[in-house]
């Protein structure tokens, strides 16, 4: 949860792109982020993988009306709409991007490549992402709250891993918790827009807060995200107890992460059916 997922960058700079509040060189920049490059592939096409600023294209020409973010887990199928074969290449990633109009999903497989060892700074890292094009059902995805649901299930999400982190013991060095804390802070805000234009500030807030949860709750695991452990657990039986209180915080802040990305192709569906006659 300390990273951005990849799905919710193309979703959310897709619908900017779809909606014609940025241009399809910003939207590719924006999504690609830093990782090297990224592509679309369709099985069985006969032609190579496409970069993302014709893809977007492509899927516009499809009839593309907004992207939807999926975040699912082992028996949490979150975000998704079918069918079977899409959903478990969806869980094996653990994200994807539903195109709505299009009747297409894209599961991103991330390749890199570099230096081994440790020490390895990540910038010496190359990372790549392929995007494959699968069918998707037309069909509501899979427990996603509104946002005001999403709102107010996190403000309780946020009590109950703060509580967390001081009954395991995470906080007890608590200065160590808040420096990884603000470490994550700011890797997220450093020079980057938390969503893409056209997003109600209530998506905003969510997914800040959101992300802040899922930070916590890595915390509570005993990763502050610097790759040494924050935690207190010392044997199999409390790592476990640690992973089950833990699972419901967690799954709230995917909940509520999914929702923030989704606001705006929510919102553009609302406005289309009050427009229906």
């Amino acid at each position: 949860m300390l990273m951005e997922p990849r799905s919710g960058r193309l979703a959310a700079w897709g619908n900017a792109l779809i909606a014609g509040l940025v241009s399809p060189d910003e939207a590719a920049e924006r999504i690609t982020g830093d990782d090297a490059r990224h592509r679309v592939v369709t099985p069985g096409s006969q032609e190579g993988p496409a970069g993302l600023t014709l893809a977007l294209g492509q899927l516009r020409a499809r009839g593309a009306s907004s992207l939807l973010v999926a975040l699912p887990a082992p028996g949490h199928p979150l975000g998704l709409s079918g069918p079977p074969e899409f959903n478990a290449h969806a869980l094996e990633a653990g994200e994807a991007v539903v195109v709505r109009g299009a009747g297409v999903g894209l599961v991103p497989v991330v390749s890199e490549a570099g230096p081994e060892g440790e020490g390895v700074a990540p910038e010496d890292t190359h990372v790549e992402v392929l995007w494959e094009c699968l069918p998707v059902r037309e069909a509501p995805p899979a427990d996603v709250p509104s946002l005001g649901e999403a709102e107010r299930e996190l403000a309780e999400a946020m009590r109950d891993a703060t509580e967390l982190l001081t009954r395991l013991d995470v906080s007890g060095s608590g200065p160590v918790a808040d420096a990884a804390l603000e470490a994550y802070r700011a890797r997220m805000e450093a020079g980057r827009q938390l969503l893409a234009p056209g997003y109600p500030p209530r998506a905003v807030r969510v997914l800040e807060l959101a992300q802040r949860v899922g930070a916590l709750v890595s915390i509570a695991y005993g990763d502050g995200g610097d790759g040494r452990s924050h935690g207190g657990a010392v044997s199999a039986s409390e790592i476990a107890a640690r992973a089950e209180a833990l699972r419901p915080v967690e799954r709230t802040a995917r909940r509520a992460q999914v929702a923030a990305y989704n606001a705006y192709a929510e919102e553009t569906e609302r406005r289309r059916d009050a427009e229906r006659p």
